[in-house]
């Protein structure tokens, strides 16, 4: 096991135990590294993935806190503005999946050098006949895993919030905008240039944080609500 990973185990198996409270303040880095042997930057990394899981939280110039379990199973999910989410009736429908080269923002989403390859996807979702949800993703290319075929043949972001991680990547980050239709995406929702749309840009990652995949979401208005759940059920 990585260095970093067996610190973040440890340190988080302390948390769920109670050796560090919800509330309590962690050793500091330096601790850290007498007590595990390791570099500034493998304590970092291993915080960095109990922050991403939940599990601490840091305070510019005070240090690193535990936070609450109770808190960290928090669950967002997205259901229609009827309370049903995407039923049978649903059509997801592949606009296009191509191989291109990354631009600067991609590059700089996925942690890879402008001009790599990367796989396309473009899709829409219909719900009753009507177009509800447009997705767009661009995934690193490996041709040694079969990322592309599995990507077509699900809607990810209901798995991503429904589970707290999709199955096809360990770990994932959601970030929700309004945002307004550009003439593309208008016309591919049906919808005039310049409505009000929920975006949902999503990254998803191996579990040791590097990037995968990265996409959004660009949802009708007045279909969707995101609700959340707070707490272990």
């Amino acid at each position: 096991m990585p260095a970093y990973l067996h610190i973040a185990q440890t340190l988080a198996e302390r948390v769920d135990s109670g050796e560090y409270p919800a509330g309590g303040r962690l050793p500091s880095g330096s601790e850290l590294q007498a007590e595990f042997g390791v570099s500034p930057m493998t304590v970092r990394r291993a915080l960095s993935l109990l922050e991403q899981q939940g599990l601490v939280t840091g305070v510019k110039g005070r240090g690193i806190y535990a936070r609450s379990r109770d808190l960290a199973d928090s669950v967002f999910r997205l259901d229609s503005s009827s309370g049903e989410w995407l039923d049978q009736s649903a059509e997801i429908r592949i606009l296009s999946a191509s191989m291109t080269k990354a631009d600067g923002h991609v590059a700089d989403m996925l942690h890879v050098a402008p001009g790599k390859k990367v796989i396309h996807l473009r899709r829409l979702v219909l719900s009753k006949g009507i177009p509800a949800m447009y997705h767009t993703e661009f995934i690193i290319y490996d041709p040694r895993r079969p990322l592309v075929e599995s990507q077509l043949q699900l809607t990810s972001l209901h798995a991503f919030l429904d589970s707290g991680g999709a199955q096809r990547f360990p770990k994932g980050e959601l970030t929700v905008t309004a945002v307004k239709l550009d003439a593309e995406s208008a016309q591919v929702l049906g919808e005039p240039e310049g409505a009000l749309a929920l975006c949902l840009e999503h990254l998803f990652q191996e579990r040791d944080l590097t990037p995968v995949s990265w996409g959004r979401f660009l949802l009708r208005a007045e279909l969707f609500r995101l609700r959340a759940r707070l707490g272990a059920e």
